[in-house]
């Protein structure tokens, strides 16, 4: 069997950069690779730093989005990083790049927006930087800060062989709106966290295809989906209808649902799913096993090797 393979790309520069020779800096727990970095702040005290760009044209089109929602996203998709890792949001700091001439108005209605998604958990925008340039079009970069919740971080190389794969939400579609619109999943995560125990967590922004294979990869494990358990959107299903392509292939490949995707044992998995401990929906959508490649399980118990897909920046290079 052929190991997870991505496309080069974004990936491959990751990994390039993962493999350079650096000091690693005094409290640096965590680096590049994950879905934030962690710092050690002594006293059992950890941070989590996360940065994410947003590029017009690339992640948001003003022509089908309001700046509101674009401010919305842009910190939301910070906490959902952190989130990721099970640690709590403390603050966040924000770039803006505006084209010149774009105006005040449009600057304003963009921090409405970061603020909206940013008072709902909490956190303040603690600062930041404005800056106008004579491109057409609008950068935004956002960084947020995390800390403990009383346990370790959740990393992607966590998930053990007999783990089942949990999901929360459902899948597919996200572009139709919900990729400047979804709530990042903070408060399901702390409660995951502190009272499920996962052994290996990230959040689905490439697709989750993609993502189950980062975790497979940095956990040195194979994966298995189970085709009938996806939890696929109606916004996938309408995607479908538009483009053709059957709607288990938008939940499996699409990007930007910034829903959560981790391993934990199927004990653990169980209870979360009975308890039911918070209103987003969770699902039971496959197990790890030993080996290095993702698999999906038909209706019939046939398994076929699952290709990953996704969004990535840099292909073809």
């Amino acid at each position: 069997m052929s190991p997870i393979r991505f496309r080069g790309g974004e990936f491959a520069f990751i990994d390039w950069i993962r493999a350079q020779k650096s000091p690693p800096g005094e409290g640096l727990i965590l680096g590049p690779g994950d879905d934030a970095c962690v710092i050690d702040l002594g006293a059992d005290s950890r941070a989590a730093l996360t940065t994410d760009m947003l590029l017009e044209g690339t992640h948001f089109d003003l022509n089908t989005v309001s700046a509101a929602e674009v401010g919305w996203k842009a910190i939301g998709v910070n906490l959902s990083d952190i989130a990721a890792m099970g640690m709590e949001p403390v603050a966040c700091l924000a770039a803006v790049g505006l084209p010149e001439g774009r105006g005040r108005k449009f600057a304003e209605e963009l921090y409405r927006g970061m603020r909206k998604c940013a008072d709902r958990f909490g956190v303040p925008i603690a600062g930041g930087d404005v800056t106008s340039w004579r491109e057409t079009k609008t950068v935004v970069c956002v960084t947020a800060l995390g800390k403990s919740a009383g346990k370790e971080p959740v990393l992607r190389s966590g998930a053990r062989t007999g783990d089942v794969i949990v999901v929360t939400g459902e899948l597919g579609g996200s572009l139709l709106g919900r990729h400047v619109r979804f709530v990042p999943r903070v408060l399901e995560a702390l409660t995951i966290v502190r009272g499920y125990a996962p052994h290996a967590m990230i959040d689905i922004s490439d697709g989750l295809s993609s993502d189950l294979g980062h975790i497979a990869m940095e956990s040195r494990v194979a994966a298995v989906l189970d085709e009938s358990r996806i939890p696929v959107s109606a916004d996938a299903r309408k995607a479908s209808g538009r483009d053709g392509r059957a709607a288990l292939e938008h939940a499996l490949h699409d990007g930007e649902d910034f829903e959560l995707l981790m391993t934990m044992a199927e004990g653990d998995a169980q209870r979360l799913v009975k308890d039911k401990p918070f209103t987003t929906p969770v699902t039971i959508i496959g197990t790890v096993r030993e080996g290095n490649e993702l698999f999906i399980r038909g209706a019939d118990g046939a398994e076929r090797v699952l290709e990953v897909r996704g969004y990535e920046h840099l292909r073809g290079e």
